[in-house]
């Protein structure tokens, strides 16, 4: 998949990459899991609002599997898939996906299905290429993972095609506010040094553009809104460490602003006075209590994958429940 900036409205970055930031981190993610686990109750409480009782669901982007014990819980009767890009991840969701009661798991597989026991299936793939057929889930749940994709004007027409007629797609992604302090005071050390503007952290979509999206990917009445969190740190270093363990710069290290060509001693020496001056500036930060604030901003949504209207060869398609309505005068 070759990335489209001008499609997608966000700098393109190498989606492999991406996979071998989150393989680096799957051992260490659970030290930053407690962002997605505050989003996934909330995600959960807007749940309870929906009707909805699915048959067959995707956690797309399931990470270590920390959601899928809950939607287990919330939805026990009905088949589970996580899918995610990372493969080191899904060995750690291993565990969560076969999260039952410990002795059932030593059973053979024929004796647990004869005792109902159904864990979630995992794969990987790219959001924007699944494995599925069209149609194989009717509840698709993202959280926190969107964002990671490049592309998601691909991401959202790909969940549409998997999804059935009426499905319900619900999903959190992080908006262009997130990260705004560590953003400043990038630009701030590119200006003192006489630096280019680079890209240091994912360009996060806003929520207008990704309910825009929404619609021209076949589906209806979404529902958009958004919260901003704030996550705050004793020290430049353990805000900096958070970062990383997030994997939240999904670009080449050597596009880096100010790499200049340098090698060697010349670019090590280089690249710790910068760091040394990005410290300074999230130093002068730190709020009266002592904390120096990172910012998060949360979107969610949700919407409905739309009914068709018309057949592949164009005929219009009339629902037995629509017959005898009478038109709107």
């Amino acid at each position: 998949m070759s990335p489209n900036p001008a499609k997608s409205g966000r700098p393109a970055y190498d989606s492999r990459l991406v996979r071998q930031i989150f393989d680096r981190r799957a051992a260490t993610f659970g030290e930053v899991a407690f962002l997605p686990r505050e989003i996934a109750q909330r995600m959960r409480e807007r749940l309870e609002y929906i009707k909805v009782s699915p048959s067959s669901m995707l956690d797309a982007g399931c990470g270590v599997g920390d959601d899928l014990p809950m939607l287990r819980e919330r939805f026990p009767e009905t088949p589970l898939v996580g899918v995610d890009v990372s493969s080191r991840m899904l060995v750690r969701a291993l565990p969560q996906a076969t999260g039952d009661a410990g002795w059932r798991r030593l059973l053979p597989a024929a004796l647990q299905r004869s005792l109902g026991v159904r864990g979630p299936r995992l794969a990987q793939a790219d959001f924007a290429a699944l494995p599925f057929a069209a149609g194989a889930f009717d509840l698709i749940w993202s959280n926190l993972a969107l964002h990671w994709h490049s592309r998601p004007d691909l991401v959202l027409p790909e969940w549409q095609r998997v999804l059935q007629p009426n499905g319900l797609l619900m999903f959190s992604t992080l908006g262009p506010d997130t990260l705004r302090e560590l953003r400043g005071a990038y630009a701030e050390v590119e200006v003192a040094h006489g630096l280019p503007a680079g890209a240091h952290v994912i360009d996060f979509v806003d929520m207008h553009d990704l309910g825009d999206m929404l619609v021209e990917s076949g589906f209806e009445i979404p529902v958009m809104d958004q919260e901003t969190l704030t996550i705050t740190y004793k020290s430049p270093e353990s805000l900096l460490a958070d970062v990383r363990r997030w994997g939240a710069y999904p670009h080449r290290r050597d596009d880096v602003a100010g790499a200049g060509g340098l090698s060697g001693a010349l670019a090590t020496t280089r690249a710790r006075r910068l760091h040394a001056a990005l410290r300074e500036a999230l130093e002068a930060r730190r709020r009266d209590d002592g904390t120096i604030p990172l910012t998060f901003e949360v979107i969610y949504g949700h919407a409905w994958k739309a009914v068709p209207r018309t057949t592949a060869d164009g005929h219009a398609i009339v629902r037995v429940e629509d017959i005898g309505r009478r038109r709107p005068g």
